[in-house]
């Protein structure tokens, strides 16, 4: 992402600003969703200035593709996260809550973006609730009608554990 030029804001506290995103992200993927790396991540941004640098909040929306755990059917679905967090000159990013400002009077929010995108992610999306997911047999879609795939034979030496559940 571009980086925000918020000389502005340090010169003047107590100042604020609003800045609109429009850029791609690359690389906002888990296993089983992604945002395309050419789809932009749109949103509105308050950057204020604040005694411990710049704070800066607003909300950022985009599509993600996913890919359902059960039958993993491809799927689209729209995403808005809201964001905020502190931006400092003196941040340590490893021990505080907070971001480095990049370069003396700019800051780049894509880190921050890319955190909220990405723990916003479903760990294990589902393409609707009731998915019925994928025959264990055969592998054939349950969601487009049951399979016809054969019983599987049980060995006859395991036949006596069988009585015992049924």
């Amino acid at each position: 992402m571009k980086l925000i030029d918020i000389r502005d804001l340090t010169e003047h506290p107590g100042s604020s600003r609003r800045v609109r995103l429009h850029e791609a992200v690359p690389g906002l993927a888990l296993q089983l969703a992604e945002v395309p790396p050419d789809a932009p991540i749109e949103g509105e941004l308050l950057l204020e200035s604040v005694v411990e640098g710049i704070f800066v909040s607003g909300e950022v929306e985009g599509r993600m593709v996913l890919q359902c755990a059960r039958c993993l059917t491809s799927f689209d679905r729209p995403f808005s996260v809201e964001v905020g967090d502190l931006f400092s000159g003196n941040a340590d990013p490893v021990e505080e809550d907070t971001y480095p400002i990049a370069e003396p009077g700019s800051l780049d929010p894509e880190p921050m973006v890319r955190d909220a995108v990405l723990l916003s992610m479903p760990f294990s999306p589902l393409c609707r609730p009731d998915c019925k997911g994928l025959c264990e047999r055969c592998g054939g879609d349950r969601n487009l009608g049951e399979c016809s795939c054969e019983e599987v034979m049980v060995d006859p030496r395991w036949a006596g554990l069988e009585q015992l559940f049924n």
